[in-house]
């Protein structure tokens, strides 16, 4: 494996390039990531109902999850929690602008959404997924309480879930072989998702599929009352407690 000197230096790389990149293709990216956790998200609503146990039914969601990390990371995608913690080395080295930082974002942002919900669309009301019983009260049952926590609740919970992920992403980078990067993609998401913490992008597959299900939650409350507070949790999460502590602790003296 890498030293965390080196993971710095693939971080580096990595964050510059994603930053130069044509945003047709970030778009696309992003969009192939937005799908990616869609569907960690709908693996994990099937196999969190298959157990009455609480406990066990965290630990199994969280175990099936992280298969959308793990496919971005080896076949590729753009994602927003993900480019958190990534562009803050080329940042901080002058490479990219804040500007730059700052359009990635919101691009990817907007192309996972764009993906989530037309996972939504084809894979839960286009397929119905998630039409029979338990998967269908369940579905609805945690959307509602994402919309349902408070802002404060929902923002703390982000800052946790992002930095499990961003992690994530570091151990990856740490990785030289495929069976190292998907494990290193698997602990700490399946760690956050068992901990009930909020990721934006999981919540742009789950609360939408609650809606789809019958839930009544309006956009309004989606936006407001969880992917803001997400959002900004994930940002301080990846960014401040991976990319900036990382880069700070690890980056060359030249």
């Amino acid at each position: 494996m890498k030293t965390p000197t080196q993971i710095l230096e693939s971080a580096l790389a990595a964050g510059t390039a994603k930053a130069s990149m044509s945003w047709q293709r970030t778009l696309v990216l992003a969009l192939l990531a937005g799908a990616f956790i869609s569907l960690g998200g709908l693996l994990s609503l099937i196999a969190g109902t298959a157990s009455e146990a609480s406990a066990v039914k965290r630990l199994l969601s969280g175990a099936v999850f992280p298969i959308g990390l793990i496919l971005i990371v080896t076949l590729g995608g753009e994602l927003f929690t993900g480019n958190n913690a990534v562009l803050i080395p080329p940042l901080s080295t002058k490479r990219i602008s804040p500007a730059r930082v700052l359009a990635n974002w919101t691009l990817v942002w907007l192309g996972n959404f764009a993906g989530a919900l037309a996972f939504v669309a084809i894979f839960v009301l286009g397929a119905g997924t998630l039409d029979a019983s338990p998967w269908h009260d369940a579905t609805i049952n945690l959307a509602e309480a994402k919309v349902s926590m408070p802002w404060l609740a929902v923002f703390c919970r982000a800052v946790g879930a992002n930095w499990c992920v961003c992690l994530a992403v570091w151990l990856a980078f740490a990785a030289e072989n495929l069976t190292g990067k998907c494990l290193a993609c698997w602990m700490p998401v399946a760690a956050f998702v068992a901990l009930g913490w909020e990721h934006c992008i999981a919540n742009m597959f789950f609360i939408p599929a609650g809606i789809a299900a019958g839930a009544e939650i309006s956009a309004a409350q989606m936006i407001c009352n969880n992917l803001i507070p997400a959002t900004l949790g994930n940002i301080v999460g990846g960014a401040l407690l991976v990319g900036c502590a990382y880069t700070l602790l690890f980056r060359s003296k030249h």
